[in-house]
């Protein structure tokens, strides 16, 4: 016991479970360089932690009811088209046109003398010899102390380029745990920030600093204890942040020599800007910051001028580039009712999907869908029908998420039904497939979530968009966007079709049928409510056709509100076009 408790003494903390912070060993010193400035030690970095809350996390139990398709035939050869597997070995990365456009002509060796070599032994046991364009960019102006505004597309390594720079300021100024936190690095949703801080422990292994993550969805308590003891870079999200830089006397961040942001854009966009313009009044006004985002608007710009006190340097990867997404990425579009672009068959939008999933089971599939309730639904009927999924939405418990997350990143084939909480930034490996059973809200949105394949050097991936025929004019905009697509065909003849089958099933299945009619409810609202007006027109839309994809043989009453009276009733009789 008592080595043991020694053992516990020379760490700062130990990882217990995925959401919880980490941090490395402490112990050791390496030759250090320069110095900025005095430090403020953490004085009561002893003080005790709060209990433990328990956490409680609840799941419906899957209905055992089993669909059968009609002929094994059918379910294997149902969909015409099907393009083979690429697959790479772990180990080697094929050279393609695709990686001399990702990466530069430096090698990580040219910095040599300019970063420690904790740092290049770390980015060697990564595996990576040469630099993406961002990363050749952006981190000499880095190292030399500049704020850097960069623009990248997800995909081209930004994250080692401001992880880099960041750990060696930290090195080169002694940090230790009684200094407190001197670098923070904000991240707009939880996977992304455990992604993040994924890499930063590679990047790590050889280093002594203190590192950890707070999160919403973790323990509240036991962060704070951590962040009382020191922890040196930070990883965390907006929300969380600014809890503890308000409530968690214990956190010393004072000494801040850092503030990095990534995806600025997408934290914008998922309504954290308050608490990032309060975050920002808080920290430390003396201080080196980085700014990355896939997009620059006007609301960027903004955050820009708040977050920057002098004048940044600007540095983007993508100004001259003609295509908007990878070039490695074979994109396919589906209109749901075939060439003849009739709305009469509708109702085999479902049919379709899993017909697809059935015959690429044997592939890592991502599908996106607009709303936390058709993801919730489709993957209960689907795991019911045995068509095995995960899921991944904003209503989950945060362990379930980052259970899911880190199941998916580290299986090979599977199906992950998702919204657009996965779509920004994450680095899920070897994904074949984006399927878009709804549409996205605009062309930087698709972008984003065909972004999750054809990652890295030398991989290829597939997307599929699902349009109706009243939808295609979508496809203009993604042409201004310099998107293009090509249609992918379907063989009518050899859907699966489980039509009847689905209906029986959700009328007598109560769960299931409060599921489908919360989804298909969730569904009209958020087609109501999508902003491109003229190419998601509720006008068009057959409501009853638009319920037999939810499983239903007429549509369930449901309320959905279009105006400040009030919402309006449609269902059993009282169908009205819209």
């Amino acid at each position: 016991m008592k080595s043991q408790k020694k053992e516990m003494e020379t760490r700062m903390f130990t990882q217990k479970t995925r959401t919880e912070s980490v941090v490395q060993d402490i112990s050791g010193n390496y030759p250090l360089e320069t110095k900025k400035r005095p430090f403020e030690d953490n004085k009561n970095s002893e003080k005790g932690s709060r209990k433990k809350k328990k956490n409680v996390n609840t799941k419906l139990e899957p209905v055992e009811v089993k669909i059968e398709a009609n002929d094994k035939s059918e379910k294997e050869n149902a969909v015409d088209g099907d393009r083979k597997n690429n697959t790479n070995s772990d180990n080697q990365l094929p050279s393609s046109a695709v990686s001399l456009r990702i990466l530069s002509d430096q090698k990580f060796s040219t910095l040599e003398g300019k970063v420690c070599e904790p740092t290049l032994m770390g980015v060697k046991y990564m595996g990576f010899t040469t630099m993406t364009e961002i990363q050749a960019k952006a981190i000499p102006p880095l190292l030399e102390g500049h704020d850097l505004v960069g623009a990248a597309q997800t995909g081209s390594g930004k994250t080692l380029a401001f992880l880099i720079p960041a750990i060696e300021l930290i090195y080169k100024l002694k940090f230790k745990p009684k200094n407190g936190t001197g670098v923070i690095i904000l991240s707009p949703t939880r996977e992304l920030s455990m992604q993040t801080f994924s890499v930063l422990t590679e990047l790590m292994k050889y280093h002594r600093h203190t590192y950890g993550l707070v999160m919403g969805g973790a323990n509240r308590s036991i962060e704070a204890q951590k962040l009382s003891q020191g922890i040196n870079i930070l990883v965390a999200t907006p929300g969380r942040l600014l809890d503890h830089l308000q409530n968690t006397p214990d956190f010393l961040y004072k000494n801040l020599q850092c503030l990095v942001i990534d995806e600025a854009d997408r934290i914008l966009e998922s309504g954290f800007e308050d608490e990032v313009k309060q975050i920002i009044k808080l920290l430390p006004k003396n201080r080196q910051t980085m700014l990355f985002s896939a997009t620059q608007t006007k609301t960027t710009e903004a955050l820009t001028t708040l977050a920057v006190k002098q004048e940044p340097m600007y540095v983007g990867v993508d100004d001259h580039k003609e295509q908007a997404t990878v070039e490695s990425l074979e994109q396919g579009n589906l209109p749901t009712l075939a060439n003849d672009c009739s709305w009469q068959k509708s109702e085999k939008r479902m049919m379709v999907l899993y017909t697809f999933l059935k015959k690429n089971r044997k592939k890592k599939v991502m599908v996106f869908f607009s709303t936390c309730m058709s993801v919730k639904y489709h993957h209960e009927l689907f795991n019911c029908i045995h068509l095995p999924v995960m899921s991944i939405h904003g209503k989950q418990q945060q362990t379930s998420r980052s259970a899911t997350f880190h199941e998916f990143c580290n299986a090979e084939s599977g199906v992950l039904l998702c919204t657009d909480v996965a779509a920004r930034g994450l680095d899920i490996p070897a994904v074949d497939w984006i399927i878009q059973y709804d549409p996205p809200g605009d062309p930087k949105e698709y972008i984003h979530r065909v972004g999750r394949t054809a990652r890295g050097v030398g991989t290829s991936g597939h997307a599929l968009l699902f349009l109706r025929p009243e939808e295609l004019v979508f496809l203009k905009y993604l042409e201004q966007s310099k998107v293009t697509l090509s249609e992918y065909k379907f063989a009518w003849n050899k859907l699966v079709d489980i039509q009847l089958q689905l209906e029986k099933l959700i009328s007598k299945n109560f769960s299931l049928n409060r599921y489908a009619k919360e989804a298909f409810q969730s569904y009209l609202r958020a087609y109501h409510s999508h902003h491109l007006k003229y190419c998601f027109d509720m006008d068009t839309l057959d409501i009853a056709k638009v319920s037999k994809s939810f499983g239903f043989a007429e549509p369930p009453a449901v309320e959905w509100k279009v105006t400040n009276k009030g919402p309006k009733r449609i269902g059993r009789g009282r169908v009205r076009k819209f």
